[in-house]
Formats: C-alpha cells, sequence, structure tokens
C-alpha cells in the first residue's frame, strides 16, 4: 500500500502553520534580535515586522502555486514542476536530508531547556531531547491522525503564555511608562557589534520558519487546492499580529537590558513578575507544550521525507521508503530515516556547545536562509509562467518576497562559520546526486 488517506482537514492545516511557526523562536530569540539590533527595542521590532512581511507575502505567493498543484510533497512538487525531476529531487533531498533533521534537532534541544529549568536537572537537557525526540517520531509512526489532532491542541495551549505576556505586559508597561523607556533608551550591555537590522532580520526568520512544512500534507488534504491556500494566508497574518503583540508586552515589564540578562527566561520572568512565581512555573508548562508542538509539526515533516523522494522512483531503495503501513497509515521506513537524520543533526548542534567545531555552526537559521534561495527560484517560474493572474500576484508579490529572501540570504553570509556549513551542505548534497537513481528515466 503506497497511498496516503486524504484526513486532514482546514483547521489541521493552519494548525500546521500557526502550531509550527509559533513555538520555540518567539521565546526563545527575543534577546537574540534585541542582541543583533545593538539594544534598540525600535530596530528589534521593526525586524520582526519585516521578517512576518517577508514570511505572510511569501506565504501568498505560495498560495497561488498550491492552487494549482497538489500531489506529495508541497515545495518539492512546485520545484519539480517548475524546473524537472531532477530539481525536484535535489529539493527533496535538501528538506529531507538538511532542513527537516535541523529543525527538529534544535526544536528537541529547546524543548528540553524548558524542561530542564522547570524539573531542575541541570544535566538533564541532552537526554530529555533525545527522549522528545524519540517520542513524537513514534507517535507520528504508530498515530498520524493522533499527531495532527496533538499540533490542533498544541496551537491552541500554545497561544495562552503569549496571550498572557501580550496583554498583560502591554497593560503594565502603558501604565508605568516601560514600554516608552525603552523605545528612546537601548539597552546599554551590548555593544555596536549586534549585526545590526538584517542579522535581527535572520534571527527572526527562525521564528517565523515553519509555514512551508504545512505543504507536506498536501496530498493528505481534504480539498487541497482550496484548503491549503487558505490555511497558508490565515495562518501567516495570523503569526504575524501574535508576534508583535506579544514582544510589545514583553518591552511592558523588562528594560532591554533586562531581556538581554534574562535571555531565554524572559517571558518566564515577565509572569512571574506580575503574577507570582507559581504562575510563571505554570507558564513555563505552557511554553514547553508549544515547543513540542512545533517539534511535533517538523516531524510529521520530516518522517515524510524520504517518502516524497520514494514516491518519485528515484533515490536510494524506492520500494523501501515508499511504502506506507496499511495498520497505520504511515510512513514507516521514511519515518525511521528522519529519525537517524535528525539524530545526527542533534550530535552536531550538541557539539557546537563542546566546542568540537571551533565556531557555533547554527544550524537553526543557516538552512533556512538555503531554503530561501529555493524559493527566489520558485519566484521566476511564478512570474514567468503564471500568466493567468493579475499583476500585483504574478509581478509584484513575487519581486517583493524575493527581495526579502536576499534580504535573510545576506544576513546568514554574515553569520560565524557559514561557508562551513556551505560546504557540508554540498557535501550532503552531492551524494544526493550519486544516489539518485532515477528510476523512471532508466526504464524509458
Amino acid at each position: 500500500m503506497n497511498n496516503l488517506e486524504k484526513k486532514y482537514g482546514f483547521w489541521t492545516a493552519t494548525a500546521m502553520v500557526v502550531g509550527i511557526v509559533i513555538g520555540s523562536g518567539v521565546f526563545f530569540k527575543a534577546d537574540d534580535v534585541l542582541k543583533a539590533s545593538n539594544g534598540s527595542l525600535t530596530t528589534a521590532l521593526t525586524a520582526w515586522l519585516i521578517g512576518g512581511a517577508i514570511m505572510i507575502v511569501t506565504a501568498y505567493v505560495f498560495s497561488n502555486i498550491a492552487t494549482r498543484i497538489e500531489r506529495v510533497n508541497g515545495v518539492v512538487d512546485y520545484f519539480e514542476q517548475a524546473y524537472g525531476r531532477n530539481a525536484g529531487y535535489m529539493v527533496a533531498w535538501f528538506m529531507t536530508f538538511i532542513y527537516y533533521p535541523t529543525l527538529v534537532a534544535v526544536l528537541a534541544w529547546v524543548s528540553a531547556n524548558y524542561t530542564q529549568v522547570l524539573l531542575g536537572w541541570e544535566q538533564g537537557v541532552w537526554p530529555i531531547a533525545a527522549l522528545y525526540m524519540t517520542a513524537f517520531f513514534l507517535l507520528n509512526y504508530f498515530s498520524p491522525v493522533l499527531a495532527g489532532r496533538w499540533q490542533v491542541t498544541a496551537t491552541v495551549i500554545k497561544l495562552i503564555p503569549l496571550a498572557l505576556v501580550a496583554v498583560v505586559g502591554t497593560v503594565a508597561g502603558m501604565g508605568s511608562g516601560m514600554t516608552v523607556q525603552n523605545f528612546t533608551q537601548a539597552a546599554q550591555t551590548v555593544a555596536d557589534s549586534g549585526g545590526g537590522l538584517a542579522v535581527a532580520t535572520l534571527s527572526t526568520a527562525f521564528a517565523y520558519e515553519g509555514w512551508i512544512i504545512a505543504t507536506v500534507i498536501n496530498a493528505e488534504l481534504k480539498d487541497a487546492k482550496r484548503t491549503l491556500p487558505r490555511a497558508l494566508v490565515v495562518g501567516t497574518i495570523a503569526v504575524v499580529v501574535i508576534y508583535m503583540t506579544y514582544y510589545l508586552g514583553i518591552s511592558g515589564v523588562l528594560t532591554n537590558d533586562q531581556v538581554l540578562a534574562e535571555g531565554d527566561g524572559a517571558p518566564v520572568q515577565v509572569i512571574a513578575l506580575i503574577f507570582s512565581k507559581v504562575s510563571g512555573t505554570l507558564l513555563t508548562v505552557f511554553v514547553i507544550i508549544s515547543c513540542l508542538g512545533t517539534l511535533n509539526g517538523l516531524i510529521m515533516g520530516s518522517a515524510r521525507g524520504m517518502f516524497s523522494i520514494a514516491s518519485r522512483d528515484m533515490g536510494p531503495r524506492p520500494d523501501l521508503f515508499k511504502r506506507v503501513n496499511a495498520a497505520y497509515n504511515s510512513t514507516t521506513s521514511s519515518a525511521l530515516m528522519g529519525f537517524v537524520l535528525s539524530a545526527f543533526w542533534l550530535m552536531v548542534w550538541y557539539g557546537n556547545f563542546k566546542g568540537w567545531w571551533g565556531g557555533f555552526m547554527d544550524i537553526s537559521e543557516l538552512p533556512i536562509a538555503f531554503l530561501y534561495v529555493i524559493y527566489i527560484s520558485l519566484y521566476f517560474w511564478v512570474t514567468k509562467t503564471f500568466t493567468d493572474l493579475g499583476g500585483f500576484s504574478r509581478r509584484v508579490c513575487p519581486l517583493l518576497a524575493g527581495a526579502g529572501s536576499l534580504y535573510i540570504i545576506w544576513g546568514a553570509i554574515q553569520k560565524d562559520m557559514f561557508v562551513h556549513f556551505l560546504l557540508l551542505s554540498l557535501l550532503i548534497l552531492g551524494a544526493g546526486l550519486l544516489l539518485k537513481n532515477d528510476r523512471k528515466n532508466t526504464r524509458r
């Protein structure tokens, strides 16, 4: 059995967009964005706004593509339609071996970080990360329907801490004058070498990333050509509104210097200051659920990675990787491969903290910038091919999305170990070329 059932609707697709995007990034990138902005709240909010605008325009362009193509794996299908089987295969290889597993590894670590704080296990972060990763791969293997329901539930739950911080913090900040102070006075504990607006926008890119993974369940959506475009647009707009109000909420309770000092714990500290430590602890639970919702969504994509390659009769052992378990209606060998690759990248992420590489290879941001190179190629295709669209949808939006993509890429080039990650990625893609084995073309 090689067919996946039409089991997901609009709310699951929208929950994937919102649930994958809103996860760890908004919590553990808040201080990174402010630091890259040289302590300026105005610059930081501008970076969040630019990153959000890029996401919305990009999702709108992809929504127009989604109305035309409905196959097995979203962006891979789009690229294959635009540039042929070999190009589509290389994108699938990148998504399967680099994009999905790197983000799965980082999200497992972030989820474990907050859990470690909650439980007080100082040395427990890496075992917990491995446990979370394993548990959610098993969930997606044995019950993809339950995994979809968890996605919707986690999305609703994760909005609670964001709403609390946004509403309570903003009201408190307006009353105390803290918000105005933060806009007029930059943090003093950061030197003028944070990187500037481009690097700050790149940091927001991680927090805004993930919506494209909703396209991976394209073949499993009911009325996909109508459902997916609506989910992409509605979901991304909702995310930007939530993020901006959340960030304003933090600035209403903590000074810019305090945000930098608290780091990833800033949102928990906001609630603890206003209510009590008990409320702060409860918020930490919500944050963990939020991160696990994002982790689940990424694993939904990672579990289908090799399946998307094998379904085209390409890559190693397509007969094995395109099998669908009849009992669970889940990708079997593909999910196992996704787990192995995620474990590899978790080891790479671990090596960063142990100083194995002599620098910090930021796999939370660099793979995203590489994905934007793929996006730019698709924008050219839309402009050239979609002649039935109006000028705004066919030319203006792809142009704006392309400019935003270039801006993200420029920020990535300035990151430490960019060249190292580029070389590693080229090696992985080179291996993909060697293992391509296009059986359909061979039979012709």
